[in-house]
C-alpha cells in the first residue's frame, strides 16, 4: 500500500510538472504589428457584374492593398503578426518587403475574437459561471464545464447538473481563464521571419483582398432651353469587411481585368451568440395569460422594424419647393484619370477613410453643357407585325470634347431628371457599359406612348424577296427622329445606310402630329 501511494505520488508530481512546464518555451517570440503608418487601397470592380448594384452583403470585387508598417524585430527567428489586415485577405498573394532575412512561412489567422468564438474555443473546458441575486445584489460563483454551443444555445454542466445559459431567470455571465492564442481580435496575417540582429525596420505588406467593389453612378439634368445636360459622375466604393483603413490613398481601376478563380479568403465571420431557452410548463398552467393588444402607431407608414429611413427636418412648405439639383463639385475634388495599359486608373486626389462595412462616394466628373439628341427606336421583327407598338426612347450622347465630354467613362447607372413647372422630376434610368473617347453613348430610357409603329409584311409568291411596310405615328408636338432597325438584308441595299452589328439602321423623321409610311424589300436566299 505504501509503495502504491509512493508510485501514485510520483505520477502526480510528474503530471504536475508536465502541466507546469512551459510547453511554448521552444516557440519563437511573437512580435505584434498593430499600427499602419501608411496605406493605399486600389479597388477593382467585380469581374462578373455586368450591370446592377454592388452586393451589400459581401461585395464581389477585390482590392490591392499596400501597407507600410514599422516593426521592432528581435535577433533570431520570430513570429511577426500583422494585425488589422483586410478580412478578405488572400494569403497566397501576400508579399512582405523590407525584412532583413525574408519570410520563412505565412499563416492567415481566420478565427476572430467574439462571444460565439470564445464559446467555441472553450468547449469541454472550465469556465466560471456568475449569477447575481437582483434582490440582494449578492454574486454567486460556481465552476462549470462548457458542454455545447454556440449554435442553438449554450449548455453548461455544473455540480448541480446540466443547464442552459441565460435560462435561470437571474442576471448571469461566464468568465474565461484567458483568450485562446488562436483567436484574434482583428484579421491577422502571421509570418515567420529571421533577423541576424535586433533592429527596427520599415516593411511593406502587399496583398489582394476580396470583399471590395466599386461602381460608377451618373446624374444628368436636362436643360429647359437647349438640348444639353448638366452631368455629374460619382465613384461608389464599398468595403464589406470588418477592417477600416484610415487616411488611405484610394484608387479604382476600370476595365475588364482577367482574373483566375481562387479558393477565396478563409472564413472569418463573427457570428453573434444566440441563447435559447426551453419552456418549463405549458399553456394550461396559466389559463389567464393573454397576448397583449396590438397598438397601432399613429401616422406610421412602415410595417417592418428592420427598415431604416433617413429623413430631413420637417418643413412647413411642401417638399417639392426644394428642387433636386445636380450637385456642384469642385474640380480639385475630381478623380484623376491615368492609363494603365488597356485599363483606366482613377486616383482620388485627397486622402480618405475606407471604413468597414461602408459605402462611400467620391466625385468622378462634372460637366454643365453636354449636348445630346433624343431619338426613338423601332425594330422590325415578327413580334412587331400587325399591331402598333410603342417605340423605344433613346438619349444619345457622343463622348467627344466638342460635345462636352471627351473622357473615358466607366460603366454605370445614369439617372435622368427634367424640369417640369419648376420642379425637377426623374424621367428615366439606364445603364451604360464602359465608353472610350469618341464613342457613341446610348441611354435606353423606356418606351414612348406618343411615338408608335407597326410593321406589315405583304405576302408575295416569289421566294427570293418580300415586301415590308412600316407605319410610324407621332402625336407629339415636335418632329420625331426615329431609327428603324432592320435585322435582314435589303434589295437594293442603300449605300448610305448605317450597319450596327447585324442590324441595318434607317434614320427617318416623322412630322409632329403626323405619320410616316416607309416601304422596303427584304432580300432572301433562294431556298427559303
Amino acid at each position: 500500500m505504501r509503495g502504491g501511494r509512493a508510485r501514485s505520488g510520483r505520477l502526480l508530481a510528474s503530471a504536475l510538472l508536465l502541466v507546469a512546464a512551459p510547453v511554448s518555451a521552444s516557440d519563437p517570440p511573437v512580435v505584434v504589428s498593430a499600427a499602419i503608418d501608411d496605406v493605399a487601397v486600389t479597388v477593382y470592380r467585380a469581374p462578373d457584374r455586368a450591370s446592377g448594384g454592388i452586393d451589400p452583403d459581401w461585395p464581389e470585387g477585390f482590392a490591392f492593398i499596400a501597407e507600410t508598417r514599422t516593426v521592432r524585430l528581435p535577433a533570431g527567428t520570430a513570429a511577426l503578426r500583422f494585425e488589422g489586415v483586410a478580412e478578405g485577405l488572400l494569403p497566397e498573394t501576400a508579399v512582405v518587403a523590407g525584412l532583413p532575412g525574408g519570410v520563412i512561412e505565412k499563416n492567415r489567422d481566420a478565427r476572430l475574437l467574439s462571444p460565439a468564438g470564445l464559446v467555441d474555443a472553450y468547449l469541454k473546458r472550465s469556465v466560471t459561471l456568475e449569477r447575481t441575486d437582483p434582490a440582494t445584489g449578492k454574486v454567486r460563483r460556481q465552476d462549470a464545464i462548457l458542454q455545447a454551443g454556440p449554435n442553438g444555445g449554450v449548455i453548461l454542466r455544473t455540480a448541480e447538473g446540466y443547464e442552459a445559459l441565460g435560462c435561470a431567470g437571474l442576471p448571469e455571465r461566464m468568465r474565461y481563464g484567458g483568450v485562446p492564442k488562436d483567436l484574434s481580435a482583428k484579421p491577422t496575417l502571421s509570418v515567420l521571419v529571421a533577423s541576424d540582429a535586433a533592429r527596427t525596420v520599415t516593411v511593406q505588406l502587399l496583398y489582394l483582398a476580396e470583399g471590395f467593389d466599386w461602381a460608377a453612378n451618373y446624374v444628368a439634368e436636362r436643360a429647359a432651353d437647349s438640348p444639353t445636360l448638366a452631368m455629374t459622375g460619382w465613384i461608389t466604393v464599398a468595403n464589406g469587411g470588418v477592417t477600416s483603413f484610415s487616411n488611405a490613398q484610394l484608387n479604382v481601376i476600370a476595365g475588364r481585368l482577367e482574373k483566375q478563380e481562387a479558393a477565396g479568403a478563409p472564413e472569418s465571420e463573427v457570428e453573434p451568440l444566440r441563447l435559447s431557452c426551453w419552456p418549463m410548463d405549458n399553456t394550461s398552467t396559466h389559463p389567464l395569460w393573454t397576448l397583449p393588444p396590438v397598438v397601432p402607431v399613429r401616422g406610421s407608414q412602415y410595417g417592418l422594424a428592420s427598415e431604416i429611413t433617413v429623413t430631413a427636418r420637417r418643413r412647413a412648405e411642401p417638399m417639392m419647393d426644394v428642387p433636386l439639383a445636380v450637385t456642384a463639385i469642385s474640380t480639385a475634388a475630381l478623380a484623376e484619370q491615368e492609363d494603365l495599359g488597356d485599363l483606366k486608373f482613377y486616383r482620388i486626389p485627397f486622402r480618405t477613410d475606407v471604413a468597414a462595412k461602408q459605402q462611400k462616394q467620391v466625385a468622378l466628373l462634372a460637366r454643365d453643357r453636354v449636348t445630346y439628341e433624343q431619338l426613338y427606336s423601332a425594330r422590325v421583327s415578327d413580334r412587331a407585325r400587325g399591331e402598333f407598338r410603342p417605340a423605344g426612347v433613346v438619349m444619345r450622347l457622343w463622348n467627344r470634347k466638342n460635345d462636352g465630354l471627351g473622357l473615358a467613362l466607366p460603366a454605370g447607372e445614369v439617372a435622368l431628371f427634367e424640369n417640369a413647372d419648376g420642379r425637377r422630376l426623374l424621367v428615366g434610368e439606364a445603364f451604360s457599359p464602359d465608353r472610350a473617347v469618341d464613342e457613341r453613348i446610348d441611354f435606353d430610357l423606356g418606351v414612348s406612348t406618343g411615338v408608335q409603329y407597326r410593321a406589315v409584311e405583304r405576302p408575295r409568291p416569289e421566294k427570293t424577296w418580300g415586301d415590308w411596310e412600316v407605319i410610324i405615328t407621332n402625336d407629339r408636338g415636335a418632329d420625331a427622329e426615329v431609327e428603324l432597325l432592320i435585322p435582314f438584308a435589303l434589295d437594293p441595299e442603300p449605300a448610305d445606310m448605317e450597319r450596327r452589328g447585324d442590324d441595318r439602321v434607317w434614320r427617318l423623321r416623322v412630322p409632329a402630329n403626323g405619320r410616316l409610311v416607309h416601304a422596303f424589300r427584304e432580300k432572301r436566299a433562294a431556298d427559303e
